[in-house]
């Protein structure tokens, strides 16, 4: 039974980075956040920001990095902050779609708090393969 079940896909999807869900202030999210293949998103007090190859994730595809300017906002429910991008215009870099797009929105990052590193975070691609999260840290508190 249970090969029957690995045949016909995953037991489960990939989880969450470590960390517990965390609510923060603009301030704290108003930093430079990297990613391990050293993309970083400068996230500016004023709501812009400006990326340079960091990693995101869009419903159409398993992942990204993007580079560009936009703006940035906040949004929370009582346990977690998450931020939405919205890119003035995006340049994928990416081996089978290296171009610019117009505006763009990839899916909002989720906070976590891992000790004191802050980490922003989203799933990226299909929940059934194994692509690894995005994940973006902020310099350490």
């Amino acid at each position: 039974m249970a090969f029957a079940l690995t045949a016909c896909g995953r037991f489960t999807v990939m989880p969450p980075p470590e960390g517990e869900p965390v609510v923060l202030k603009p301030a704290e999210l108003a930093t430079t956040w990297t990613d391990a293949d050293g993309g970083s998103l400068a996230l500016k007090q004023d709501g812009t920001f400006i990326a340079d190859k960091v990693c995101v994730a869009v419903s159409w595809y398993e992942g990204l990095t993007w580079s560009g300017t936009g703006t940035w906002e906040q949004g929370s429910n009582k346990k977690q902050s998450f931020v939405g991008l919205t890119f003035d215009v995006a340049r994928t870099f990416d081996a089978y779609h290296p171009e610019e797009k117009g505006e763009r929105e990839p899916d909002s990052y989720a906070a976590l708090r891992q000790g004191k590193v802050l980490k922003l975070w989203v799933a990226v691609g299909d929940p059934d393969n194994d692509y690894p999260n995005c994940v973006l840290t902020s310099p350490a508190s």
